[in-house]
Protein backbone atom coordinates (compact mmCIF):
# COMPACT_ATOMS: atom_id res chain seq x y z
CA UNK A 1 0.00 0.00 0.00
CA UNK A 2 1.13 3.50 -0.40
CA UNK A 3 3.29 5.04 1.94
CA UNK A 4 1.82 8.67 3.46
CA UNK A 5 4.14 11.35 5.07
CA UNK A 6 1.99 13.70 7.57
CA UNK A 7 3.53 16.59 8.49
CA UNK A 8 1.41 18.09 11.48
CA UNK A 9 2.38 19.75 14.30
CA UNK A 10 -0.86 19.33 16.34
CA UNK A 11 -0.32 16.33 18.26
CA UNK A 12 -4.87 15.35 18.13
CA UNK A 13 -4.47 16.06 14.00
CA UNK A 14 -1.59 14.05 13.58
CA UNK A 15 -3.24 11.23 15.86
CA UNK A 16 -6.53 11.90 14.24
CA UNK A 17 -4.96 11.40 10.51
CA UNK A 18 -2.80 8.76 11.20
CA UNK A 19 -5.35 6.73 12.91
CA UNK A 20 -7.80 7.07 9.40
CA UNK A 21 -4.94 7.01 7.27
CA UNK A 22 -3.72 3.57 8.73
CA UNK A 23 -7.55 2.24 9.12
CA UNK A 24 -7.52 2.70 5.03
CA UNK A 25 -4.48 0.57 4.64
CA UNK A 26 -1.80 2.97 4.14
CA UNK A 27 1.67 3.13 5.46
CA UNK A 28 2.08 6.52 7.45
CA UNK A 29 5.07 8.44 8.77
CA UNK A 30 4.79 11.30 11.56
CA UNK A 31 6.97 14.90 11.58
CA UNK A 32 5.67 17.20 13.83
CA UNK A 33 8.05 20.21 12.42
CA UNK A 34 8.16 22.08 9.19
CA UNK A 35 12.34 21.49 8.90
CA UNK A 36 11.97 17.47 9.52
CA UNK A 37 9.10 17.06 7.38
CA UNK A 38 11.83 18.62 4.45
CA UNK A 39 14.54 16.51 5.53
CA UNK A 40 12.10 13.12 5.59
CA UNK A 41 10.62 14.04 2.30
CA UNK A 42 14.31 14.96 0.62
CA UNK A 43 15.62 11.54 2.22
CA UNK A 44 12.93 8.75 1.82
CA UNK A 45 10.23 7.69 -1.11
CA UNK A 46 6.89 8.57 -0.17
CA UNK A 47 3.97 8.16 -2.78
CA UNK A 48 2.08 11.46 -0.79
CA UNK A 49 2.46 14.15 1.39
CA UNK A 50 0.08 15.87 3.86
CA UNK A 51 1.16 19.02 4.53
CA UNK A 52 0.19 21.68 7.18
CA UNK A 53 1.18 25.39 6.26
CA UNK A 54 1.46 26.72 10.38
CA UNK A 55 4.65 24.94 11.42
CA UNK A 56 7.26 25.21 13.51
CA UNK A 57 10.86 26.05 12.08
CA UNK A 58 10.23 26.49 8.67
CA UNK A 59 5.99 27.01 6.76
CA UNK A 60 4.46 24.37 5.08
CA UNK A 61 4.98 26.68 2.07
CA UNK A 62 8.44 26.84 2.16
CA UNK A 63 8.73 22.66 2.88
CA UNK A 64 7.04 23.07 -0.76
CA UNK A 65 8.78 25.12 -2.41
CA UNK A 66 12.03 23.87 -1.34
CA UNK A 67 11.33 20.12 -1.91
CA UNK A 68 9.92 21.31 -5.89
CA UNK A 69 13.22 23.09 -5.97
CA UNK A 70 15.19 19.81 -5.31
CA UNK A 71 13.29 18.04 -7.87
CA UNK A 72 10.48 16.06 -5.45
CA UNK A 73 7.09 15.41 -7.82
CA UNK A 74 5.87 13.59 -4.95
CA UNK A 75 2.12 14.35 -4.23
CA UNK A 76 1.58 17.36 -2.02
CA UNK A 77 -1.85 17.73 -0.34
CA UNK A 78 -2.03 20.86 1.93
CA UNK A 79 -3.58 21.36 5.05
CA UNK A 80 -4.49 24.73 6.69
CA UNK A 81 -6.15 26.81 8.63
CA UNK A 82 -6.25 29.22 6.37
CA UNK A 83 -9.31 30.00 3.55
CA UNK A 84 -7.96 32.72 1.97
CA UNK A 85 -8.10 32.64 -2.26
CA UNK A 86 -4.59 34.07 -1.94
CA UNK A 87 -2.91 31.46 0.23
CA UNK A 88 -4.48 29.09 -2.19
CA UNK A 89 -3.02 30.59 -4.92
CA UNK A 90 0.26 30.81 -3.38
CA UNK A 91 0.47 27.05 -2.37
CA UNK A 92 -0.82 25.66 -6.01
CA UNK A 93 1.86 28.22 -7.57
CA UNK A 94 4.58 26.92 -5.28
CA UNK A 95 4.15 23.41 -6.37
CA UNK A 96 0.98 22.10 -4.18
CA UNK A 97 -0.66 19.74 -5.74
CA UNK A 98 -3.78 20.11 -4.14
CA UNK A 99 -5.35 22.25 -0.69
CA UNK A 100 -8.08 21.37 1.92
CA UNK A 101 -8.67 24.12 5.13
CA UNK A 102 -9.48 22.66 8.41
CA UNK A 103 -11.94 22.08 9.37
CA UNK A 104 -12.35 19.37 6.49
CA UNK A 105 -14.28 16.24 6.07
CA UNK A 106 -12.10 12.87 6.65
CA UNK A 107 -14.25 11.36 3.32
CA UNK A 108 -13.22 14.58 0.87
CA UNK A 109 -9.51 14.12 2.16
CA UNK A 110 -9.28 10.45 1.70
CA UNK A 111 -11.12 10.91 -1.64
CA UNK A 112 -8.46 13.29 -2.64
CA UNK A 113 -5.72 11.22 -1.70
CA UNK A 114 -7.16 8.25 -3.49
CA UNK A 115 -7.54 10.79 -6.73
CA UNK A 116 -3.63 11.85 -6.30
CA UNK A 117 -2.18 8.36 -5.80
CA UNK A 118 -4.36 7.06 -8.82
CA UNK A 119 -2.46 10.01 -11.21
CA UNK A 120 0.25 8.82 -10.24
CA UNK A 121 -0.29 5.10 -10.36
CA UNK A 122 0.65 4.65 -6.75
CA UNK A 123 -3.00 2.53 -6.34
CA UNK A 124 -2.36 0.84 -9.24
CA UNK A 125 0.94 -0.87 -8.44
CA UNK A 126 1.51 -4.99 -8.80
CA UNK A 127 2.66 -6.05 -5.38
CA UNK A 128 6.77 -7.00 -6.28
CA UNK A 129 8.62 -9.96 -5.87
CA UNK A 130 11.84 -9.10 -3.99
CA UNK A 131 14.59 -11.07 -4.19
CA UNK A 132 16.71 -10.31 -1.06
CA UNK A 133 19.93 -12.75 -0.03
CA UNK A 134 18.19 -16.10 0.55
CA UNK A 135 14.84 -14.62 1.00
CA UNK A 136 11.77 -14.13 -1.47
CA UNK A 137 9.36 -11.42 0.00
CA UNK A 138 6.27 -9.58 -1.17
CA UNK A 139 5.74 -7.08 1.62
CA UNK A 140 2.24 -5.86 0.09
CA UNK A 141 1.45 -10.07 1.19
CA UNK A 142 3.26 -10.34 4.22
CA UNK A 143 4.83 -13.47 2.60
CA UNK A 144 8.32 -14.73 3.00
CA UNK A 145 9.78 -17.59 1.64
CA UNK A 146 13.73 -18.74 1.20
CA UNK A 147 15.91 -21.01 -0.47
CA UNK A 148 17.32 -23.13 2.63
CA UNK A 149 13.57 -23.22 4.71
CA UNK A 150 10.03 -22.77 2.75
CA UNK A 151 8.42 -22.52 5.61
CA UNK A 152 10.51 -20.08 7.17
CA UNK A 153 9.09 -17.29 9.79
CA UNK A 154 9.31 -13.12 10.55
CA UNK A 155 8.30 -11.45 13.28
CA UNK A 156 5.96 -8.26 12.50
CA UNK A 157 9.04 -6.16 14.20
CA UNK A 158 11.38 -8.14 11.34
CA UNK A 159 8.88 -7.65 8.54
CA UNK A 160 8.19 -4.06 9.45
CA UNK A 161 12.01 -3.59 9.64
CA UNK A 162 13.37 -5.38 6.71
CA UNK A 163 10.34 -3.19 4.80
CA UNK A 164 11.63 -0.02 6.03
CA UNK A 165 14.79 -1.02 4.87
CA UNK A 166 13.97 -1.81 0.99
CA UNK A 167 11.76 1.27 0.69
CA UNK A 168 15.23 3.15 1.76
CA UNK A 169 17.95 0.82 -0.22
CA UNK A 170 21.04 1.55 -1.08
CA UNK A 171 20.43 4.81 1.71
CA UNK A 172 21.96 4.90 5.40
CA UNK A 173 19.26 4.56 7.74
CA UNK A 174 19.79 5.21 11.34
CA UNK A 175 18.55 2.94 14.52
CA UNK A 176 17.18 6.38 15.78
CA UNK A 177 14.97 6.65 12.39
CA UNK A 178 14.55 2.46 12.94
CA UNK A 179 12.72 3.39 16.35
CA UNK A 180 10.56 6.43 15.85
CA UNK A 181 9.31 4.00 12.16
CA UNK A 182 9.05 0.39 13.69
CA UNK A 183 8.47 1.26 17.17
CA UNK A 184 6.99 4.56 17.41
CA UNK A 185 6.73 6.75 20.61
CA UNK A 186 4.85 4.50 22.78
CA UNK A 187 7.36 2.09 23.77
CA UNK A 188 10.47 2.52 24.70
CA UNK A 189 13.20 0.46 23.18
CA UNK A 190 17.02 0.56 22.95
CA UNK A 191 19.58 1.34 20.27
CA UNK A 192 20.19 -2.06 20.88
CA UNK A 193 17.08 -3.79 20.65
CA UNK A 194 17.36 -2.41 16.96
CA UNK A 195 20.91 -4.19 16.84
CA UNK A 196 19.60 -7.59 17.55
CA UNK A 197 16.55 -7.52 15.30
CA UNK A 198 18.85 -7.00 13.11
CA UNK A 199 21.43 -9.95 14.39
CA UNK A 200 18.02 -12.35 13.46
CA UNK A 201 17.42 -10.32 10.37
CA UNK A 202 20.88 -11.52 9.29
CA UNK A 203 20.56 -15.02 9.77
CA UNK A 204 17.53 -15.44 7.85
CA UNK A 205 18.17 -13.56 5.32
CA UNK A 206 22.64 -13.89 4.71
CA UNK A 207 24.32 -16.71 3.45
CA UNK A 208 26.90 -16.13 6.14
CA UNK A 209 25.34 -13.75 8.64
CA UNK A 210 28.93 -13.17 10.14
CA UNK A 211 30.36 -11.50 6.56
CA UNK A 212 27.28 -9.63 5.61
CA UNK A 213 26.62 -8.51 2.60
CA UNK A 214 23.08 -7.64 2.39
CA UNK A 215 22.39 -5.30 5.69
CA UNK A 216 25.62 -3.85 6.14
CA UNK A 217 26.24 -1.94 9.13
CA UNK A 218 27.53 1.82 9.40
CA UNK A 219 29.32 1.92 12.28
CA UNK A 220 28.23 4.72 14.80
CA UNK A 221 25.34 5.34 12.50
CA UNK A 222 22.75 2.78 11.57
CA UNK A 223 22.49 0.10 8.59
CA UNK A 224 22.74 0.06 4.59
CA UNK A 225 20.67 -2.75 2.78
CA UNK A 226 22.05 -3.04 -0.65
CA UNK A 227 20.29 -4.23 -3.78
Amino acid sequence: MANILIVEDEPAMQLGLKDNLQFEGYNVTIASDGQTGLDKILTNQFDLVLLDVMLPNMSGFDVCKNARSKGIDTPIILLTARGEEIDKVLGLELGADDYMTKPFSVRELLARIKANLRRTGALSKKDEVINLGKLTIQFDAYSVSSTDDDDIKLSHKEFEILKYLYENKNKVVSRYDLLEKIWGYDEQPTTRTVDNFIARLRQKIEDDHNHPTVILTVHGIGYKLLT
